[in-house]
């Protein structure tokens, strides 16, 4: 069917009408609201309910209160240290246990994802102030093989570079020692550290970036357990030991690492060299060393081959007849050689053994015996 146009007229007419209902509902709906206003007394003019509490009464009120304990520790967070721990790409499995274990042992630390070798060590800057934290333990990994540790103190310094060595976590130790999550650690440093500038800067990094602040949230008011930091052999060794309270011994929880100083820098991962250690090996030298100490005992070996060689083919010379030689030589007596003129007697036994041993073959033969 084909729909033709209405007039305006009609048009005009139908828009009135539909106005007007519109209307009539707005009148009924406000009609509506009066009543059930008019039927309902405002909250000033009712009348309050009045308890009487009664011992029982007052039993079930305290049975239906939920109680909340109150905090173990009631002071008020005032050192700020967050930590972040992260590292590059390229990490071995061990190194991302190791990282696991630090950031469980430091409650107050915060972790972000792995970051990119082609950036430089300046972004790790911005990356922690972007997650507010003013300390950072940075792994970084090179050649697959070798570990290095940066400990900064974000944004202005100093840093400190170590090559890791020898590390164990707490998954492949299986120590007996056991600590509290979150709980506040004591910590031990060598005197050695007080007595050159250069390890009193290290201590004093060490401890805004290990110790848990008090009252932090995420941290328990115990003290179960000790990092000890110790110098030997121009290196600082790390292990975490339990405090039993029984006799106050030490059991050894993990992880465990050896740090290397490299280098103490005056920025955050960079800037004018503090200190550098001289007594540090770097470990391509380490692993260039060993290969030439092998191929100089294959040389070695291979000299010794041709010089038996040489020897073996020179002529050897003949020397001088020496007269002391015939000094032990004695003569013996002549004896006249014994001729026999006859021929000897032949051996009669074997010749008659052979023949009994034929006839009686031939009587077994022939079963006459």
């Amino acid at each position: 069917m084909s729909t033709f146009p209405l007039p305006v007229t009609c048009e005009r007419k139908m828009a009135a009408r539909g106005k007007k209902r519109a209307a009539e509902r707005a009148a009924e709906n406000k009609t509506k609201r009066a009543k059930l206003n008019g039927n309902k007394t405002p909250q000033t003019e009712k009348n309050p309910k009045t308890v009487t509490f009664t011992p029982e009464n007052e039993e079930e009120a305290n049975k239906n209160i939920i109680s909340v304990p109150p905090p173990v520790s009631s002071g008020k967070w005032t050192n700020k240290e967050r930590v972040l721990v992260f590292s590059s790409r390229g990490i071995s499995f061990r190194t991302r246990h190791l990282m696991m274990d630090l950031r469980t042992m430091m409650p107050h630390s915060k972790a972000d994802t792995k970051m990119d070798r082609k950036d430089k060590l300046f972004v790790v800057n911005e990356v922690c102030e972007i997650k507010n934290c003013n300390k950072c333990i940075f792994f970084e990994a090179k050649k697959k093989q070798d570990l290095y540790m940066w400990i900064s103190n974000v944004p202005h310094g100093p840093s400190a570079k170590f090559l890791v060595q020898n590390v164990h976590t707490l998954a492949e130790l299986k120590m007996t020692g056991n600590c509290l999550k979150g709980s506040r650690p004591l910590l031990s440093f060598d005197p050695k550290f007080d007595q050159e500038p250069h390890y009193a800067l290290l201590k004093e990094l060490f401890t805004q970036t290990f110790s848990t602040p008090r009252y932090h949230p995420k941290s328990q008011p115990f003290v179960d357990h000790v990092l000890t930091f110790t110098i030997a052999d121009h290196r600082i060794w790390f292990r975490n030991y339990q405090i039993i309270e029984e006799d106050a011994s030490l059991v050894e929880i993990g992880p465990r690492f050896v740090l290397n100083l490299i280098k103490i820098f005056q920025g955050s991962f960079g800037g004018p060299t503090l200190f550098e250690n001289p007594h540090f090996q770097s470990p391509n030298t380490h692993r260039r060393l060993i290969r030439q100490a092998t191929a100089a005992r294959h040389k070695e070996r291979q000299l010794v081959k041709q010089i038996l060689k040489e020897k073996r083919s020179e002529e050897q010379e003949v020397l001088a007849k020496d007269v002391t030689d015939e000094v032990f030589q004695t003569p013996a007596e002549p004896r006249d050689p014994e001729v026999q003129l006859q021929p000897p007697e032949p051996h009669k036994k074997k010749t008659l053994r052979l023949t009994e041993l034929k006839k009686r073959t031939l009587m077994k033969r022939k079963g006459l015996r």
